[in-house]
C-alpha cells in the first residue's frame, strides 16, 4: 500500500520499555526498544492521526520524551 502524499514518518520517543500489551495500542506503527526508552516508528498520513497517536501516548500515562518527523 502506498501512503498518501501528505503522509510522514515520524518517531516517537517515549520513556521506559513498553510492555506487549502497550505495544499492541499503537499496532500501526514499529518498535524498538533500548536501554531506558521505546522507540515507536512510522508513516503517520496527516496531522490528525498525528494528533490521535499523541492523545493516546498521554491516555496512557506515557512520557513522551521526543516527536521527531524523520527526513524524507
Amino acid at each position: 500500500m502506498v501512503p498518501p502524499m501528505d503522509a510522514s514518518a515520524y518517531e516517537f520517543r517515549i520513556r521506559g520499555r513498553l510492555s506487549a500489551t502497550v505495544l499492541a495500542r499503537f499496532d500501526m506503527l514499529k518498535s524498538d526498544a533500548e536501554r531506558v526508552e521505546t522507540v515507536l516508528h512510522g508513516t503517520v498520513r496527516d496531522q490528525a492521526e498525528l494528533h490521535r497517536i499523541i492523545e493516546r501516548v498521554q491516555a496512557l500515562g506515557l512520557e513522551l520524551v521526543e516527536l521527531r518527523q524523520l527526513p524524507g
